[in-house]
């Protein structure tokens, strides 16, 4: 037989037998009352209910009468207490309140003026005054103010759980009820200030507040204007009012704010005022429209939207906002408007705690900011046109704005269903405990809770959670949508009932959102998204995203216009529109990397198929220089006799390669080291399979084998496995002849395959030239191209100079015949690791042309500042430093014996040659100069060693390198920053004995 804890179990009460004792305490009459029990039954949380109940009833068992005879009462005592702890325990401290739940409830929904009256009676002013003073600013009427406001919160709550009143109705009430308690607050603070009625105080709302969407706990923003009054014995000077207007403020805020026995009601926030907290808390009229006329930024404007009067003064208050008015609608026109807007965007994204994100209404994806943003921002795109989207609150926004053709209609009625259930949600996960939280608790009961409050029984926690992620997924991906879905309907054909953006309207977004270029943007969108083939609507469905993502890239109408220049070339490949449609991470990569880099661009307009490569991570990073070698081996095998066509095919490889090298770095997936190793490993296997294409074409036309042994050396950057995107290959050639051959005929054959190997890899070709420069050998341009190894050694022995050490220092072997190529290092290792090191006269003479490179070698008008090669602190600075100590101390420290400048400061410090300060320093500048240097061949396709002059370029290389849209001169800054620390290491280390 079931026990009565067991059937209330079953009922749906956590803890039966708690619940069957909470019951008998009530009395027999209670125990027997179905209606009683359906109603707890029913309430979002049973337990939670019957046990405000049960505290109330010993307080005053009168209740337990009233709720048989008021079913409404019942309903919507039992509904709050089911819902909220915190308003359970006021109705506990004061029994009265439970009355004001009875009755028929929508007679009872107060006005305005009502909820003023209230709450200025409470604190003992006189609401009929003009300016409404309190009996005093103590305790005890601080507490009578929150007991009314509490009262007040409790009966809208109670018309809320019941369904009553709609989320508008909830917000504008709480709205109202805050300016109330705001105008109660001033009359506490006028008490303490005889002299107050010298003044003119308004009390702006902001935000919620001034949109009338306000939460039930919330902190309330808030702006004030003052100004003296005027009167028939004059008036206070300005400065006299601001300070006494100061004065009424800070007693109004810690009215509010001020914690009694009563709790406190909520802070009042004034940080969106002119200067944030740093500014004064009370200014003049004519000081807020100063200051917005000439600092203000467009998140101030973007705050004005809101702004309201809601106490103090009305007649200054409407000033206020009408003067603003003719501003904030002016925002989308001002300087930097987009570059703010991306910055405000950021700035929502990084409020968000990393752990709470999935769980945050407000601030996650998908969260109500989100959604606000979003209309706020089309309301300052579109507003200064259209009056009719000037509207405080989102939902009346959102309504405006689908009505206008702005939004299409199926998105905001989406979108509006997504933000009602957003903010219910909210408001009963801050009724609960009267807390300010926007995070979507984890617990069982809490969730259970949740979900019978918005009337989900059969399974609470599961459908609530369904629910809620479904509507925060739409959330999202309507935001995502939101600015961009419209923009294809301005260039689509439409049936003439649908509203759609016109073009200046089209037009104007773009603008706003980062395109340099609207009308070319929106002839793009209109030839990628034209016409009925399957191709056409799969765009329809990308590019609203895709736009998005253009946009929040450096350069989005170069973006735009590669992603149309590849869809051309793609778009009738099964593969590519699809893999776009499905994979989310290869089109934002593809579409960051096309806003942001031309040599990307470039890359994939030759080689489009590698647009496969960008989903994945493991696809990007670079593969082994074994692997790439073997496949360009094979490739050359397939061109039998056709040295070009082999080239060319190898040149295909690399191009893949750079653009796999290019995205991994773009992408931050590997740094500028593994940058310089992989560029200068695919350099090798290039130069290695081009030699091997040259050497067969020169046997083929000599019908003989070759005769003599050869090898490419590797100097300079690619010899230091360093090399950049612009870089040229520095090389040395050098032969053996095999035993019986001639020397003379040997070296002619070796030149034509030198030449002929340089002839190959300069072709014209569709891809980043890889180009052959021998110009450090001996003797250099004036020198043979090809020496053999005797004549190295004999040219070594006699005629070499210190810079020609300096460049050996570099050496390593990168193609052909590895045993000779050995040879020739072990020929250079006494010159470039001198036994004892080089001498002081070697030296003095370094450090001559040193400085005579620095003074002739920079490009006329050039500022050496911004210079990465041959700037103070640039480059050329750190490897000299690098090198000299190798020539100094290599021959008796082997482990200085490398080519690569960052290895050999590392060695230096080991070797005790160099502190670890100003290592770091060095390679910080060297590093830098580096990324500099790559970004800027990759952003503009072509290589330059200077930081450029124009600032649009000069803000693509910032955003490149990771700099944020208003960080161009941090980067600027950093880079001076890093190379002036370097130079003054390099004029200690390099120039100093």
């Amino acid at each position: 037989m079931q026990t009565t804890a067991g059937r209330l179990a079953r009922l749906g009460f956590a803890d039966g037998a708690r619940a069957e004792r909470l019951l008998d305490e009530l009395g027999p009459e209670a125990v027997g009352d179905i209606d009683l029990l359906t109603s707890l039954v029913a309430a979002a949380d049973p337990d939670l209910a019957l046990t405000s109940l049960n505290r109330l009833a010993e307080q005053d068992p009168s209740v337990l009468g009233a709720l048989r005879a008021d079913p409404g009462l019942r309903a919507r005592l039992i509904g709050v207490f089911g819902v909220s702890a915190a308003l359970g325990d006021h109705v506990v401290r004061h029994p009265d309140h439970w009355h004001l739940l009875g009755g028929a409830p929508d007679a009872n929904r107060p006005t305005a003026e009502e909820l003023r009256a209230e709450l200025l009676l409470a604190v003992g002013a006189e609401p009929d005054d003009p300016e409404p003073r309190a009996t005093d600013a103590s305790t005890a009427t601080l507490s009578a103010l929150r007991a009314a406001y509490r009262g007040r919160l409790l009966h809208l709550a109670a018309r809320d759980v019941t369904g009553v009143v709609s989320l508008p109705g909830v917000t504008a009430e709480l709205s109202d009820l805050a300016g109330a308690a705001l105008e109660a607050g001033l009359a506490v603070a006028r008490s303490e200030h005889p002299e107050a009625g010298a003044v003119r105080l308004a009390v702006i709302g902001m935000g919620k507040c001034g949109a009338r969407e306000l939460n039930y706990i919330s902190d309330v923003d808030v702006v004030f204007v003052a100004e003296p009054r005027e009167g028939p014995d004059g008036s206070l000077d300005e400065h006299a009012a601001i300070k006494l207007a100061t004065r009424l403020a800070q007693g109004m805020m810690r009215a509010c704010s001020t914690s009694t026995p009563e709790g406190a009601l909520w802070e009042v926030d004034a940080a969106l005022r002119p200067e944030g907290k740093a500014g004064p808390l009370v200014r003049t009229l004519a000081s807020h429209l100063a200051y917005y006329r000439r600092w203000a930024k467009t998140w101030e404007f973007q705050a004005l939207l809101k702004a309201r009067p809601v106490a103090g003064d009305a007649e200054l208050g409407q000033q206020y906002v009408a003067a603003m008015n003719e501003m904030v609608w002016q925002a989308a026109t001002r300087d930097k408007f987009v570059e703010d807007v991306q910055a405000m965007r950021r700035r929502v994204e990084a409020h968000v705690r990393g752990g709470e994100a999935d769980r945050q209404l407000k601030l996650g994806p998908g969260g109500l900011r989100d959604i606000e943003f979003a209309v706020q921002l089309l309301q300052l795109v579109h507003g200064r046109l259209d009056p009719l989207l000037r509207r405080r609150a989102t939902l009346p926004a959102l309504g405006a704005l689908s009505r206008g053709g702005y939004v299409g209609r199926d998105d905001a009625k989406a979108l509006a269903e997504a933000y009602t259930f957003l903010r219910q949600v909210e408001h009963l996960i801050q009724l609960h405990r009267l807390r300010r939280t926007h995070v979507v608790p984890e617990g069982n009961a809490d969730l259970r809770r949740l979900g019978r409050s918005l009337g989900m029984t059969a399974d609470p926690v599961g459908e609530f959670t369904t629910r809620w992620r479904r509507h925060a997924m739409e959330a999202r991906r309507l935001h995502e949508k939101l600015f961009y879905r419209p923009l294809l309907q301005a260039v689509a054909r439409l049936p003439e009932s649908e509203d759609r953006l016109s073009t200046a309207a089209a037009k104007a977004r773009l603008e706003a959102l980062g395109y340099a270029d609207p009308g070319g943007a929106l002839n793009h969108i209109s030839a990628l998204t034209t016409g009925v083939s399957r191709r056409a609507a799969i765009q329809r469905t990308l590019l609203p995203v895709m736009l998005g993502w253009f946009a929040d890239a450096p350069d989005p109408d170069a973006g735009l216009l590669g992603f149309r220049q590849i869809s051309d070339k793609l778009g009738s490949t099964p593969w590519y529109l699809r893999l776009l449609r499905d994979e989310t991470a290869v089109a934002s990569r593809l579409a960051r990397m096309l806003g942001t880099s031309r040599y990307v661009t470039g890359l994939l307009m030759n080689a489009p198929e590698a647009v496969a490569m960008l989903g994945s991570d493991t696809e990007l990073a670079p593969r082994p220089v074994e692997a790439v070698l073997s496949e360009a081996r094979t490739v050359v095998a397939r061109h039998p006799g056709d040295a070009e066509g082999a080239v060319a095919a190898v040149r295909a490889l690399r191009r893949r390669e750079l653009f796999r090298t290019a995205v991994a770095d773009l992408s931050g997936i590997i740094g500028i080291e593994e940058v310089g190793q992989t560029l200068s490993g695919l350099n090798d296997v290039t130069i290695q399979a081009a030699l091997d294409a040259a050497i067969d074409k020169v046997e083929m036309e000599r019908r003989t084998p070759l005769g003599t042994r050869f090898a490419v050396i590797a100097m300079g950057r690619l010899g230091g496995i360093e090399s950049s995107y612009g870089s040229d290959a520095d090389v040395m050639f050098v032969h053996s002849p095999l035993e019986g051959v001639p020397e003379r005929q040997a070296t002619e054959t070796a030149f034509e395959v030198a030449n002929e190997l340089r002839r190959l890899l300069a072709l014209p070709a569709p891809d980043p030239p890889l180009l052959i420069d021998p110009g450090l050998r001996p003797e250099g341009k004036a020198g043979p191209l090809v020496r053999t190894l005797a004549s190295y050694a004999a040219y070594y022995e006699r005629w070499s100079s210190p810079w020609e050490s300096q460049a050996l220092l570099r050496a390593r072997f990168s193609a052909g015949d590895a045993e000779l190529g050995v040879g020739l290092l072990h020929l250079a290792d006494p010159l470039r690791y001198p036994e004892g090191g080089i001498s002081g006269a070697a030296v003095l003479e370094i450090r001559r042309l040193k400085a005579r490179m620095e003074a002739e070698r920079l490009p006329r008008g050039a500022d050496p500042a911004l210079h990465t090669k041959l700037g103070p602190g640039g480059l050329s600075d750190v490897e000299w430093v690098a090198q000299l100590i190798q020539l100094r101390h290599a021959g008796s420290r082997p482990s200085l014996r490398t080519t690569r400048t960052l290895e050999a400061l590392g060695a230096a410090v080991a070797e005790g040659l160099l502190s670890e300060a100003d290592e770091a320093v060095l390679a910080e500048a060297w590093r830098f100069a580096s990324r500099i240097r790559d970004a800027i061949v990759v952003v503009r396709g072509r290589a330059s060693d200077a930081i450029p002059v124009d600032a649009r370029e000069r803000r693509l290389i910032a955003r490149a390198l990771g700099y944020p849209p208003d960080g161009t001169e941090d980067f600027v800054d950093d880079y001076r920053r890093a190379t002036r620390r370097a130079r003054r290491v390099v004029e200690r280390v390099f120039y100093e004995d």
